[in-house]
């Protein structure tokens, strides 16, 4: 594998770090900038409404650009964004330092699975995003809860000034790392790029993320609150048991990628399948500590083994315009975070019980399994006798070292 997508992993752990983070540090913020709990939560929905907006719109304008230069200027703004949010002077500058810290977030995963994919022999694109990705998942082992602990000792501010130090390291990385780009600029200009979105399959494709990984979010949103009142750990145990879900998300992102480059569809199915079977038995296996341990790792994998599949997958749907579709999902990932989440609060409103978002989760990873079928289907219409999806193929561009 190229060392280039060690540059690609820097940016991710930067951007995971900086996403998830701010659900630790949210008591600090609030009492320091004098806002209630409930108004400081904003900060997060501000960084999520940023990846929404940022993803397509950011992929869709760059598309001209070279795409080595597009990465740097994206971290260029997310450090902007993290250093902002640092010296904000009050609440209102740092909702808005939240929002533009999320913009770049999806576009650069979008164009950095691009990039990833053109730097390796077919075979092996859906590894070479898978570690891309890996650098989001270390983030929840060892980034997130390292900015934590600094926000806790040091302030709040010192955790984004340190974001900021590692999207510089990024830059660096990604200047000296990834190759020129020689590729002729796209004649399809912003309309064209917009146009190929229109398809049935990328919209089947994105709507498989949307309910797989919301599947995931209506679940983990509420973990904290399965692991204390069902499982019967304290407070204080919770961040490790956390940490542990970072490794299950680790181990399902690298076997994910080693999979879908034998069979991108028969992973995505698998996956699918085993993320219903792990939520629906998580009432049972929040009945003891060992078994809950064990519910936490197995749900990162399972969730995490359909990343890279849906990445390439919707690249591949929309080949047009493959930065802007890779783009697309990450703002598809984030709808799911917040849809998620809500549909697990409302199983917890209805009074069923406190593992009860779990099960909600399990009926969502059941409809992404009919949304990725209905795919299927699709696709065996359109390619009588196609029986399989291999790892998607994104025509190779004609690369340089870097100078």
């Amino acid at each position: 594998m190229p060392l280039a997508l060690l540059a690609l992993a820097v940016g991710a752990f930067g951007i995971g770090t900086t996403e998830f983070v701010m659900m630790g540090l949210l008591p600090d913020v609030a009492a320091d900038l004098h806002v209630s709990l409930p108004t400081a939560g904003h900060l997060v929905s501000a960084y999520a409404l940023g990846v929404v907006v940022g993803a397509p719109l950011l992929a869709a304008v760059t598309a001209r650009t070279s795409r080595r230069t597009v990465l740097i200027s994206l971290m260029v703004l997310f450090v902007a964004g993290n250093a902002l949010s640092a010296f904000a002077p009050g609440y209102d500058s740092l909702l808005a330092a939240r929002f533009l810290s999320g913009l770049p977030h999806g576009a650069f995963f979008g164009v950095g699975a691009v990039v990833a994919t053109t730097m390796v022999a077919p075979e092996r694109k859906a590894r070479s995003v898978s570690l891309m990705f890996l650098g989001l998942t270390v983030a929840n082992i060892v980034g997130v809860p390292v900015a934590t602990l600094m926000g806790q000792h040091l302030g709040w501010r010192a955790t984004f000034l340190g974001v900021s130090v590692i999207g510089l390291a990024a830059i660096a990385a990604l200047a000296a790392l990834i190759p020129h780009d020689h590729a002729p600029a796209p004649v399809t200009g912003l309309r064209g790029e917009l146009a190929a979105l229109r398809s049935l399959p990328v919209w089947l494709a994105l709507g498989t993320t949307v309910a797989g990984f919301g599947a995931l979010f209506s679940a983990y949103s509420y973990v904290t609150p399965m692991l204390t009142d069902a499982a019967g750990f304290a407070d204080g145990s919770v961040t490790l048991l956390l940490a542990l879900f970072g490794v299950g998300a680790t181990i399902g992102n690298l076997l994910g990628g080693r999979l879908a480059d034998v069979s991108l569809r028969g992973t995505l199915f698998g996956g699918l399948t085993a993320l219903a079977a792990v939520l629906a038995l998580f009432p049972l296996l929040m009945s003891a500590g060992w078994s809950a341990a064990l519910a936490v790792v197995l749900l990162g994998v399972a969730a995490f083994v359909t990343g890279s599949p849906l990445q390439l997958m919707v690249m591949e749907k929309a080949s047009a315009a493959p930065s802007l579709a890779s783009s697309a999902n990450q703002a598809a990932f984030n709808l799911a975070n917040a849809g998620g989440a809500w549909i697990g609060g409302l199983a917890l409103a209805a009074g069923f019980g406190v593992t009860s978002p779990a099960l909600a989760g399990a009926a969502l990873a059941v409809l992404g399994l009919g949304v990725a079928a209905a795919a299927y289907g699709v696709d065996r219409g359109r390619t009588p006798g196609r029986g399989r999806l291999v790892a998607a193929h994104v025509p190779h561009e004609e690369l340089a070292p870097a100078e």
